[in-house]
């Protein structure tokens, strides 16, 4: 349904309002802060229509009015205008891409902390690797002095990399040695046959190499692990609790155990993957009924035109959508470039 003019700049001005305070809004409010040349009891009207019309609802102790599911769909939907990113805010986002990125992994968890650090809400990352991966072959070469990069290769094809530190005293030689211990115990091994006594075998005959073994071990199980399917990196877990919508001690423990629900939480990123440009999910448009105070922006990324997974913004429904919307965006377009060069490499 098209609302006429007076109606759509009731509905904004509530919606904007009401984002900033958290508190529900009055007619005074409006007519004192948004200039919109009609007098409060025209905007009363006027919001008697909207309440009606079900954009707006009455909560139990306030005179005043706050958006509903359907306000806020109407308001993305129609009257949202993007907001703009400063110019700072870009080279931050442009120089944390594009330096000191080692991994596939890194760059995902680094997307979730940029999301949560411009938004102050909860990020949620998902990558969608295919096929179930098995070691194929893993390199740990010397780069100079004290860095050495551990090279992991499955037989579905990932490639994965990681530059560690290494003591001094290692020498190439030595490197060598841990690689070809790993090769020969783990060649073939998925991760569920990677079992605790064939590691104790590989730390036993590797005992004065421990520091850098275990950066290789944690490497192959990563790399063996996002080959199973999908993986969610979750970045500001607690901004979302931050939120006035959720100081309910209940409310919080019913959001943190969804956000350990990572297969709830992927199948909802996985909605979007074939969507175009950035969507949002709002309220009872969540899959889950107990996340219906909640809100998900959310948009998928690429490498040569084949969606690879999806990232999104967690919020209540009161969420800054036009800031979300924009972050998101531009987000989409920078991970899908660095991915690009990442996996580039690889080929």
């Amino acid at each position: 349904m098209t609302l006429d003019a007076r109606k759509q700049n009731v509905l904004l001005a509530i919606i904007q309002d009401y984002i900033a305070t958290a508190e529900p809004v009055g007619s005074r409010t409006i007519a004192r802060k948004y200039k919109l040349g009609v007098s409060p009891a025209t905007i009363r009207n006027e919001m008697a229509d909207l309440e009606e019309m079900g954009y707006i609802e009455q909560p139990h102790t306030s005179a005043g009015r706050i958006p509903s599911d359907r306000g806020y769909r109407y308001y993305v939907d129609h009257l949202m205008k993007r907001a703009e990113l400063s110019l700072d805010e870009e080279r931050m986002l442009f120089n944390s891409y594009m330096t000191k990125v080692q991994d596939v992994g890194q760059v995902l968890r680094r997307t979730g902390r940029l999301l949560s650090q411009l938004t102050r809400y909860t990020a949620v990352v998902l990558t969608n690797h295919y096929g179930k991966g098995k070691f194929k072959h893993i390199q740990l070469v010397h780069m100079g002095p004290q860095q050495a990069m551990v090279v992991v290769v499955t037989d579905a094809g990932g490639v994965h990399h990681r530059i560690i530190d290494i003591p001094e005293s290692i020498k190439p030689a030595d490197l060598e040695t841990i690689s070809a211990v790993l090769n020969q115990k783990l060649q073939g091994k998925s991760i569920e046959n990677i079992r605790l006594t064939l590691v104790k075998e590989i730390y036993f005959e590797l005992a004065k190499q421990k520091h850098i073994l275990n950066m290789a071990m944690d490497l192959i199980r990563e790399s063996l692990a996002v080959q199973t399917g999908e993986k969610i990196f979750l970045g500001g877990v607690f901004n979302i609790l931050n939120q006035p919508e959720f100081h309910n001690v209940e409310k919080v423990k019913t959001l943190l155990g969804l956000l350990e629900q990572e297969q709830m939480l992927a199948e909802i990123m996985a909605d979007v993957m074939d969507a175009e440009g950035v969507t949002a999910r709002i309220g009872e448009e969540m899959v889950n009924e107990q996340m219906k105070d909640c809100s998900m922006v959310m948009s998928s990324y690429s490498v040569g035109g084949k969606p690879m997974g999806s990232i999104g913004l967690l919020g209540p429904t009161r969420m800054d959508y036009a800031r979300a919307f924009t972050v998101v965006e531009y987000m989409t377009k920078n991970l899908s470039l660095v991915m690009e060069r990442l996996l580039g490499r690889r080929s």
